[in-house]
């Protein structure tokens, strides 16, 4: 198979910790041609999608002393080749958030696809549909309470109801901007201000969940199916778990709370060709669902001796050549 993965640029990404480097070292130790490009060297030309992709060649990380240990040359590119994106037999649209308007143009690109030529993961189409704060509340019976406003009276009562919450940006990633909120706080007015654009964007503000504490669980969902689980335990320094702001990734199985949270969640997955997603759930209730780059991959093969991107690219093999 040739495969292009849509990255933000190699040299910029971690090969110890980022899922898309996970998939594309498999895809090449199972013999197939991988090929990267950037969103901003893709085009429209005669009503299809092209882009300048180049064959990337990977040396796989090793794991040493419990870490993923990558060479300083640990990739190898050439040159740059203008090609149409059917030429590939899947394609994965990998860029990390925030979704912006260049990165809707993207996905307006990508649906220029004939999907019965090439596989897409994930569907531009769901990628449109799915903000990764907004999407989970489709499914109130398994979210914490949550409201979604840019009005400072709306908020100021949900937090004086819950006492505390957290707030989270529409359009973060990685934990940026999120905050904890409790009643009282006296810079809540500045708080709210600055984190709606005083009132011009909206906010996610959602009930603060004390087992948080221990560990913000990722589950790792292929084409509506759990297929790993990393727990994201905060440092004693900061409230939030994700691995970005320093998090420690711990083992953990999926509880069957979390499967039922799983199957009620993957029709919608699958109805939105969302096939590949990283479901966040806190003490058995669903936070986030996180469709643009997802990552948890390197974590879980390294706690668990497997290896999910190995899955991920033999499912793309089956669904090929259904």
């Amino acid at each position: 198979m040739k495969l292009a993965f849509i990255i933000d640029p190699i040299a910029k990404l971690d090969p110890g910790h980022d899922s898309s480097v996970a998939m594309m070292e498999a895809a090449q130790l199972l013999g197939h041609q991988v090929w990267i490009t950037v969103a901003n060297q893709l085009s429209i030309i005669e009503g299809k999608a092209w882009g300048y992709l180049q064959a990337v060649n990977l040396k796989p990380v090793k794991l040493v002393d419990e870490h993923w240990q990558a060479e300083t040359d640990w990739y190898q590119i050439q040159g740059k080749i203008l090609t149409c994106l059917e030429e590939m037999d899947a394609v994965f649209m990998r860029t990390d958030p925030p979704v912006t308007v260049p990165y809707l143009y993207t996905t307006y690109i990508l649906d220029l696809i004939d999907r019965r030529k090439t596989l897409v993961v994930n569907s531009p189409q769901g990628l449109r549909t799915a903000n990764e704060k907004v999407y989970a509340l489709q499914f109130t019976s398994v979210i914490p309470e949550t409201i979604v406003s840019q009005d400072k009276l709306v908020i100021a009562k949900f937090i004086d109801e819950k006492k505390s919450a957290v707030l989270k940006p529409l359009g973060g990633k990685g934990g940026e901007g999120i905050l904890f909120l409790e009643a009282g706080d006296r810079n809540f007015n500045s708080i709210i201000e600055v984190s709606t654009y005083r009132g011009r964007e909206p906010v996610m503000v959602q009930e603060y969940l004390s087992a948080a504490k221990e560990g913000d669980k990722r589950i790792i969902m292929l084409d509506g199916e759990p297929i790993g689980a990393v727990n994201r335990v905060p440092s004693g320094n900061d409230f939030r778990g994700n691995m970005a702001v320093g998090g420690k990734a711990a083992k953990i199985d999926i509880t069957d709370r979390e499967q039922e949270i799983c199957a009620l969640v993957a029709p919608q997955l699958k109805a939105d060709e969302l096939y590949f997603v990283g479901i966040d759930v806190i003490g058995g209730y669903l936070t986030e669902v996180n469709v643009t780059s997802p990552t948890g991959i390197r974590e879980i093969d390294r706690l668990n001796n497997v290896s999910l991107g190995e899955k991920v690219i033999k499912w793309v093999e089956n669904k090929l050549s259904r």
